[in-house]
């Protein structure tokens, strides 16, 4: 069995985890591979987190920023989420509790009754382009936020129209983004076990409700008016594209699989107060 670890860069206390966990999973005999940064931190080999992907588990240790880091490339592979902030949304293992965590997931896996939360990833696709799949949202939008940087938007969902309107831009989420750029935007906070993709407007000038649409649906965002409009998914990958354009977004095929404890997620929302 071999077990992926990765660690927040730059962060000594995620490194001296990561150490620990080692030391632990090496005794129970099982392999520890470590993403590049962490590697040299320990002076081991290195393994690049896409190659993770064919590993039996892989342990996040940091904030959602880590654990996003690792979704993108793991694929379908258990993620266990170490937090060493509050316990978040997407991290739901204590760093005093991790070690027994991550040595529990790993009994499981090795006797195949590990449970995992299967989180929903979105693809989003135009004409010639995608996206690598994102966990909290896609974001399409004019060149830049605020005024005369918006774009005209219309939004439909399977063919039928829901808006149209001009705005910054428009934005789906899955419910595990819910709680993060879509409420600030004015979206609702979804409960994470609540099958939907959210659809919120950003700054449109004739807005309608934030919706929630099935999983199954596919939501298109075309812009207009705008000499070019930006797609982006949680907050760093980004494709230009040149107006008109539509943008398909979908529920991805693979979604995330998170293993370890369920997270308390009413305990979480205490961090947005």
């Amino acid at each position: 069995m071999r077990v992926g670890v990765v660690a927040q860069r730059g962060n000594a206390r995620a490194v001296a985890l990561a150490a620990q966990l080692e030391e632990t999973l090496s005794a129970a005999d099982v392999g520890v591979a470590f993403d590049p940064a962490t590697a040299a931190d320990l002076d081991r080999e290195e393994t690049p987190v896409e190659a993770m992907a064919d590993h039996d588990l892989v342990v996040s240790i940091g904030g959602d920023g880590t654990f996003l880091h690792a979704a993108r490339g793991v694929g379908t592979t258990p993620l266990v989420g170490v937090n060493l902030g509050e316990v978040g949304f997407l991290n739901a293992v204590t760093p005093d509790a991790a070690v027994d965590a991550v040595r529990t997931a790993v009994e499981r896996a090795k006797s195949g009754s590990l449970d995992v939360r299967r989180v929903p990833r979105l693809a989003a696709e135009g004409e010639g382009w995608s996206l690598p799949a994102s966990i909290n949202e896609v974001v399409v939008q004019g060149p830049q936020r605020g005024h005369g940087g918006g774009v005209d938007v219309e939004i439909r969902v399977d063919g039928s129209l829901y808006n149209a309107s001009r705005a910054d831009g428009a934005m789906v989420a899955t419910p595990t983004g819910s709680t993060a750029y879509n409420l600030s935007e004015g979206g609702p906070v979804v409960h994470h076990e609540v099958g939907g993709l959210v659809v919120t407007e950003m700054a449109a000038t004739d807005p309608m409700p934030s919706l929630v649409v099935d999983t199954a649906a596919t939501v298109t965002v075309r812009v207009d008016g705008a000499d070019r409009a930006h797609v982006v998914g949680d907050g760093r990958v980004r494709e230009t594209v040149t107006p008109p354009e539509a943008v398909d977004i979908s529920a991805s095929a693979d979604p995330v699989c998170i293993a370890g404890p369920s997270v308390d997620f009413f305990r979480a929302l205490e961090k947005l107060e």
